[in-house]
């Protein structure tokens, strides 16, 4: 019971503050004008809708070449049409030996390994050469410098009076330091017992307080993977016959010219270092760190040399001086071959001969590239390294060009040097 006069007693009422909500959260809000901005950009660039586009993936064989299509900007550009190419790296006649199903396109780095991928096809192929590159020889300044106090090598003209980064390399008198035997004209130690090793022929005086008892040698790829290789092997062939391209000798009697080349393969073999690395992986040694450690003179393509000069000038601020270029010559010029065995293929090779952008993409890379089918042209890319600072080779006085054998005679060659396995041939 309750009083009558009692108060009556309300329950307690509970109150809560009201909090004005922001429409647009604020994390939100700082970051929309980001995004609009962004969007504004893909739709200025025509790339909003990239994502929903079909993307057409090539399957690939590359040689060394294939530093070409794994730039980054290559990609992009051939991703702006559509295209992903998947590479699988291996040496070019490697590609030329082995199977090529469910290949798309193959890239070889010179005629010899086309010329036998084009003979394995039944279908009418299409094929560009978008550039060309001359074989050269990777080395130190020390040894280079050695070569020229040996009278094997000369200096090119340096750039604005400092060191020169490239050296003509007379091989008539370098094979003679190859071939493994004591030839005493080349003599620096008066006793003759080291004519062929690097402290032979003087490494020690040029280079002060270092030594280098080894013998000469330049580090190849196999010449049963390697173009770059079987090039090497090609000029030194084209010495060692007279300056003369083997199997061309009209002896009267195909006993003797077979004889002829087995005695010639003989002869240049000791003058050959294998390694059986593919070609690219020769020039990362030699960029590497450790690349004087590894070999005194490795074998690579003038544009992975120019690529390196080019990307040490952006990051160095200067030319990177140790490392030099010797041209042999005679000289060699290798043609690369993008060839397609796929209707995919094809859709490739019309857009790297037909799009300036990867042209120019390509000189920027270090290559030679060419223009209106003209085997080759040098004026763009003196003028792109001269432009960065880069010295810009000599053209050899010596014009004299080596010419590959005949495919059947390269090949007789290269197996006898190498010691080859068989190719393994496409299943039907």
């Amino acid at each position: 019971m309750t009083d009558a006069g009692a108060r009556a007693i309300e329950e307690p009422r509970l109150t809560t503050r009201r909090v004005k909500r922001r429409r647009i959260p604020r994390h939100v809000a700082v970051a929309l004008p980001l995004a609009l901005a962004g969007l504004f950009s893909l739709l200025v660039s025509g790339n909003a809708l990239r994502p929903f586009e079909h993307i057409t993936t090539i399957e690939a064989k590359m040689a060394s070449k294939s530093d070409y299509f794994k730039d980054p900007e290559v990609q992009r550009l051939l991703l702006e049409h559509g295209i992903r190419v998947d590479i699988h790296r291996l040496g070019s006649r490697g590609i030329a030996t082995t199977s090529l199903k469910d290949v798309d396109v193959v890239f070889p780095s010179g005629q010899p390994a086309a010329k036998l991928i084009l003979d394995r096809q039944n279908r009418s192929v299409r094929s560009a050469r978008p550039f060309v590159t001359p074989l050269v020889l990777g080395t130190f300044r020390d040894y280079a410098e050695t070569l020229v106090s040996a009278g094997v090598a000369e200096r090119q003209q340096s750039l604005n009076g400092g060191k020169t980064l490239y050296y003509d390399l007379d091989m008539r008198k370098f094979m003679r330091l190859l071939d493994g035997k004591d030839d005493r004209t080349t003599r620096k130690d008066g006793s003759g017992r080291e004519a062929d090793t690097w402290n032979g022929i003087g490494f020690q005086t040029v280079s002060h307080h270092r030594s280098n008892s080894g013998r000469l040698l330049v580090r190849t790829s196999s010449v049963c993977e390697s173009n770059s290789a079987g090039t090497y092997l090609s000029i030194l062939a084209f010495v060692a016959n007279g300056d003369r391209t083997p199997g061309t000798e009209d002896t009267g009697n195909p006993n003797g010219a077979d004889a002829a080349v087995h005695d010639l393969a003989q002869r240049i073999k000791p003058m050959i270092n294998l390694q059986g690395m593919w070609a690219d992986e020769q020039a990362d040694s030699y960029f590497s760190d450790l690349g004087e450690s590894i070999a005194p003179i490795s074998l690579i393509y003038e544009h992975q040399y120019l690529a390196h000069q080019l990307a040490y000038r952006d990051k160095y601020g200067k030319q990177d001086t140790d490392r030099v270029l010797l041209y042999p010559k005679p000289y060699a010029l290798t043609e690369p071959q993008l060839i397609s065995l796929t209707d995919r293929g094809d859709r490739l090779i019309q857009l790297i001969a037909d799009d300036e952008d990867l042209r120019e993409r390509a000189l920027e890379l270090g290559f030679r590239i060419r223009f209106n089918g003209e085997d080759g042209t040098s004026e763009r890319l003196n003028t792109y390294l001269r432009d960065r600072g880069i010295q810009v080779p000599t053209p050899n006085r010596d014009q004299t060009k080596v010419y590959e054998p005949d495919l059947d005679v390269l090949e007789e060659i290269i197996n006898y040097v190498g010691n080859c396995p068989l190719p393994v041939q496409d299943v039907p």
